[in-house]
Formats: C-alpha cells, sequence, structure tokens
C-alpha cells in the first residue's frame, strides 16, 4: 500500500472541543497506522501554543492557525502571518462593530478583556465556543488583549451578535482574508475566523504533499466544522464527524461516529488505515 498522509482537526474531531486528551481508541489508530509507514498530521485553527500540549503523542508535522503555519516533522515549510498594518486595520475595524475579538501569535494569544462574561451566556455545541470557553476557564493561558506587544499575528476570531457587526471590518478587507463563519442555527451568537486568503487547510495539505512527494489522493482529512471545508474539498478522502456541521456532511465522502463514539478509530478501520 503506498504511504498515506492523514490529517486531523483537532477541536471536535481528534478530542472534544477544548480538551487537549484524544480518545485511547484514537491514540491506538494513530500508531498503528504510522506502524504501516502512514503519516499523520494535526490540521487546525490553533496556533502552536495552543496545539503543543498535543506534540507529546507523536504527530508527524502541523497545518497550524488554518495553514498559516506548517511544519513536516521539525522543519517548518511554510510561515505567514498577517502583516502589521493587517492586524491593526482588523481590530479597528471589528472593535468598532462590537465585535469581540482573539488574535494568534504562534506563541501567544490574547483576547479582549470581556470575552469571557460574553461566551457565558451563548449556548453549547458549537467546536469553536467550546474550545474557547474552555480555553479561558482552563490553564491554556490567553492574554488580555492590553498585554498585546505586537508580535506578528496568524489570525482574528470573532464572535458578535449580528452579521451586520461585520459589515466594516469586511469592507476594509474582505479581499485580503476569508470571513470563515460557523454554523449558528443552535446558537446565539455568530463566531468565525478572519483568515488570510494567502493560505488555507487545503492549501496547507498541498504544500505538505509537495514536500513529501505524495499525491494529494493519497490524502485524508477529518474535520467537523466550517474552517475545515478547505480541507475537505482538498483531500483524496474526506471525513466528516457525527457531531459536526450539516454543510461539511453534505460534501465529504464518509461521516463517521462522533469523537466521544471513537470516530477516528471507526474510520480508520473503515479505511484500511489500521
Amino acid at each position: 500500500m503506498s504511504k498515506k498522509l492523514i490529517f486531523l482537526d483537532i477541536d471536535g474531531t481528534l478530542t472534544v472541543a477544548g480538551s487537549n486528551e484524544p480518545p485511547a481508541s484514537a491514540l491506538i489508530a494513530i500508531k498503528k497506522t504510522q506502524a504501516l509507514g502512514n503519516m499523520v498530521f494535526l490540521c487546525t485553527g490553533r496556533n502552536y501554543a495552543m496545539l503543543s500540549p498535543l506534540l507529546k503523542f507523536g504527530f508527524d508535522g502541523m497545518v497550524a492557525t488554518a495553514g498559516g503555519y506548517l511544519t513536516v516533522g521539525d522543519e517548518v515549510i511554510y510561515d505567514k502571518p498577517m502583516t502589521p498594518e493587517q492586524t491593526k486595520t482588523a481590530l479597528e475595524t471589528l472593535h468598532a462593530g462590537g465585535v469581540f475579538c482573539t488574535i494568534e501569535a504562534k506563541d501567544a494569544t490574547y483576547g479582549d478583556e470581556d470575552l469571557g462574561s460574553f461566551l457565558s451566556g451563548q449556548g453549547e455545541g458549537n467546536s469553536e465556543i467550546e474550545r474557547w470557553r474552555k480555553a479561558l476557564s482552563s490553564s491554556l493561558n490567553i492574554r488580555p488583549m492590553s498585554e498585546y506587544d505586537g508580535r506578528p499575528v496568524y489570525k482574528v476570531v470573532i464572535m458578535c451578535l449580528e452579521d451586520s457587526q461585520l459589515d466594516r471590518a469586511r469592507a476594509a478587507l474582505e479581499d485580503q482574508f476569508q470571513f470563515v463563519i460557523q454554523e449558528v442555527s443552535a446558537h446565539s451568537c455568530l463566531n468565525g475566523e478572519l483568515i488570510n486568503r494567502d493560505f488555507d487547510k487545503g492549501r496547507g495539505i498541498l504544500r505538505i504533499c509537495e514536500k513529501l512527494g505524495v499525491p494529494v489522493e493519497d490524502t485524508f482529512g477529518f474535520g467537523d466544522s466550517m474552517n475545515d471545508l478547505e480541507m475537505i474539498e482538498t483531500v483524496g478522502t474526506s471525513v466528516c464527524m457525527e457531531n459536526g456541521a450539516e454543510a461539511l456532511k453534505k460534501i465529504s465522502d464518509y461521516v463517521c461516529p462522533s469523537v466521544e463514539n471513537d470516530g477516528l478509530a471507526e474510520a480508520f478501520r473503515h479505511f484500511g488505515l489500521v
């Protein structure tokens, strides 16, 4: 069997949203497929600092910050932060619309000081909201926005009550950034990310394929939310979790059980990866 490259979203896919502990079944499946010569990569919107607790499980590299920071083994093969001007414009226009923001550098995340109280009133079930709720109440070290020191930023996470609050930022930045908004039908706020149009998870996968000389047909991608869209559209075989967005399920090749129900292990068996 030719070498396969497997790309795993974290929140809502590899782990319960906001957690750093994958199910034992997933870790066993990952080790078994690696023993067969396949390679397993994290493919996440998290920055390096927020994904680093998972590195102890022995992944072969990462597509981090939604494609803005890529590694194969210990080698960094792509590194594309926002410019300082882009970061300044994003924060000014988003805050002018009353949008709550977090900004992600490689090694630190900064959040609006009142983000925690905003999230405390929101519904549960959305993996991105759950990630931030847990991050703010645990040890993931989200610092107050007032402490931001100008270090390079890769993406901005946004939360607000109405889409119209994004109008000013869209007018200023939509030519340079995708506004990736999550499904919100069951939740009381909009949440999403500003992703640089120079990269996404799908193009991150293609860059890793090129580096390793593996055809994209030999790739598998696992995700659950709309920030996984480009990954799902790019990989040779796409898998959505049962707990995932309905729109993503409709375009995926396979829907596996939820992360809580050992979905990754089941899908690895289904596709003969273990």
